[in-house]
């Protein structure tokens, strides 16, 4: 992933430093715009070192407890790796116009605004022409469709000047990135899938092979399989760090169960907290997974107490840290909903921990079955070992998880 360095960064960077107060902090600052602004021939320097750099000025200002420089470093970091646009980062700092507001952008959204709507009038009125009995329901699931497939507007050369949309072509499109996405060497797989969603003879030729899909379905089972290969490499490894495992899970959200539709793309959604993977539900609501070591954590899952195995000391801390996460993201559940259209109000919490081969003298079922039983005393957060998570996706995949 490229990082991307220029003047609006620079600029945003200097407003930082004016915020800043800790000595370490301004001079983590310093150095991150100088590394910058050496650059040949005019150009900015970025790359993973501009990256690191500002990872350790948000961590040494989280140490300092300078919330507000921590949430303009977050933006900083966004923007540059591409999370965040540049008109909507130079609008929300105000980086040019002597902090006036850009009114281009404004009669722009403005227009685009009054056409959107302009269509959707329109587009209830033909639809509740040709379905006199549908209700509002219908009339929202309509729309939703629709705007799928208004990704892929048509512009018809017999008609100069017109556009069309055509129906169906947003599932096509979805089907086929899933196909070109980590099999075939396409730099962009959805730019691609595009391109051949909106091209008849493509699809055509497409349509033409009744097998085709039933094959491209097994080659995905076949990749999924060559992951959760990997991931189990990774938790098994005595060795391994939480980042590692965080790489080897980034991505995979399938392997947490098919209740997931996907990752949010924001990890710093209350302040002073970072979560490591957020989760999205088929309901809309937030599931945060907190990641503890596997088979490198310091010290047992499980210790003897009145004959009965119970969870360590570390177990517990850990599912604490998760109920944290849950307490501010109540407590910001109307900025976060607004803000980045995040539902948190029925949140919930995952903590993997630990691996069987922690424990090599305690049988793995008595550890699960201890896990088991504090999740049922734990309102909103589950916990599990690596090796179930492991298994657990195995079984998904109709394979028979390794001992």
């Amino acid at each position: 992933m490229s990082v991307r360095s220029d003047w609006s960064l620079d600029l945003q960077l200097e407003r930082v430093l004016e915020v800043a107060v800790h000595p370490e902090v301004k001079e983590a600052l310093v150095s991150a715009r100088e590394h910058m602004n050496r650059g040949s021939g005019g150009h900015r320097r970025g790359g993973k070192a501009l990256a690191r750099m500002l990872e350790e000025i948000r961590r040494r200002a989280a140490d300092a407890r300078e919330w507000q420089v921590v949430r303009l470093i977050q933006d900083s970091l966004d923007y540059a790796e591409g999370r965040i646009l540049q008109p909507d980062f130079n609008e929300r700092y105000r980086l040019f116009q002597d902090g006036a507001r850009n009114e281009n952008l404004r009669e722009f959204a403005g227009n685009m605004l009054w056409n959107t709507f302009r269509f959707i009038a329109m587009s209830s009125r033909e639809y509740a022409t040709v379905h006199p009995e549908a209700g509002v329901d219908d009339l929202i699931a309509h729309f939703g469709s629709l705007s799928e497939d208004a990704r892929f507007l048509d512009a018809p050369e017999d008609c100069p000047g017109r556009y069309r949309v055509l129906r169906g072509r947003a599932e096509m499109a979805a089907w086929l990135e899933r196909v070109l996405r980590d099999r075939v060497d396409i730099e962009d797989p959805e730019e691609a899938a595009r391109r051949i969603a909106t091209s008849p003879k493509a699809v055509a030729l497409l349509a033409a092979d009744a097998e085709g899909q039933m094959v491209l379905r097994a080659a995905e089972l076949q990749r999924r399989a060559a992951d959760l290969e990997a991931l189990r490499k990774v938790v098994e490894d005595a060795t391994a760090s939480e980042h590692a495992i965080q790489r080897a899970l980034e991505g995979q959200h399938w392997i947490f169960g098919g209740r997931f539709v996907g990752e949010a793309a924001h990890r710093r959604l209350v302040p002073g907290d970072e979560v490591d993977i957020p989760l999205i539900r088929g309901d809309g609501a937030l599931h945060v997974v907190e990641l503890k070591r596997a088979a490198s954590l310091p010290g047992p899952l499980v210790k003897k107490y009145r004959g009965s195995w119970v969870p360590t000391a570390q177990v517990h801390n850990a599912v604490g840290q998760a109920v944290n996460y849950l307490v501010g993201l109540d407590e910001n559940r109307h900025r976060l909903r607004e803000e980045l259209g995040i539902e948190t109000r029925r949140a919930s919490a995952m903590v993997l921990i630990g691996h069987p081969s922690v424990q090599p003298s305690v049988p793995e079922e008595s550890i699960n079955e201890a896990l088991r039983t504090l999740n049922t005393h734990v309102n909103r957060v589950e916990v599990l070992t690596y090796k179930e998570l492991v298994d657990n996706a195995e079984r998904s995949l109709g394979s028979t998880p390794s001992v």
